[in-house]
């Protein structure tokens, strides 16, 4: 899932781990029971993007890229150094061996257009289903409130049932259109009335999923 956010706040905050985010460091745990570490990304995480995006199925790098590439180390040290309020990025890990494994990403940052920002999301194959998408992205957005960022968008492939289902549920969408095979959304964050209800997992039925993206998506496509 790829997109875009608008961005409310100022420019010429420090950038690297001198801008580091506080606040955003904790477990959770997810559906199988498994315990995962969320956390601002930090510069040293460069080559651990690189092998979560090795890790990928064809399918899911296509989803989130829009194209089969594949990360390489230059573009990844980039990703790695952010500022921590235009430029933000929250992730996943895992510590399954002597070095943890990051097994999920959510960012935003600046793009082309003024005053707005490109917006991602991906977790390995091996760790979706068990709501690790709906917690990285209630983190970001609670992020991207506290740095005074309102409103968000994204492009998400139309064949991307899962991401479109996910947005549907955990967001305020506020407009829509389809086209060519993708589903532009602008939404909002969602309050949700209890904390932790955005672990709530979406229901893995495909009428279920169909139904919620008619619900909340149907009323804006076009051909």
């Amino acid at each position: 899932m790829s997109g875009s956010v608008r961005i409310m706040g100022t420019r010429g905050q420090p950038a690297g781990i001198q801008g580091f985010a506080a606040g955003i460091d904790r477990v959770v745990v997810l559906r199988d029971g498994a315990s995962v570490h969320l956390r601002p990304i930090r510069p040293d995480d460069a080559l651990r993007l690189v092998a979560l995006c090795q890790r990928l199925g064809p399918r899911t790098v296509y989803q989130r890229f829009f194209s089969p590439r594949r990360l390489r180390p230059e573009e990844a040290q980039a990703l790695a150094n952010v500022d921590y309020r235009e430029r933000m990025a929250l992730v996943a890990e895992v510590g399954t061996g002597q070095e943890p494994d990051l097994v999920g990403v959510a960012r935003y940052g600046p793009a082309a257009e003024a005053a707005t920002a490109d917006i991602g999301l991906v977790v390995e194959d091996g760790w979706q289903g068990l709501g690790l998408g709906p917690i990285l992205l209630e983190e970001l957005l609670r992020a991207g409130a506290q740095r005074g960022i309102q409103e968000f968008s994204g492009d998400v492939l139309t064949e991307n049932r899962r991401a479109l289902c996910l947005l549907a549920r955990y967001t305020q969408i506020t407009q829509s259109t389809t086209r060519y095979g993708v589903t532009s959304i602008t939404f909002r964050r969602r309050e949700h009335p209890a904390a932790g209800e955005y672990n709530r997992l979406w229901t893995d039925r495909v009428e279920l999923e169909e139904h919620a993206i008619r619900r909340k998506l149907g009323a804006g496509s076009t051909p």
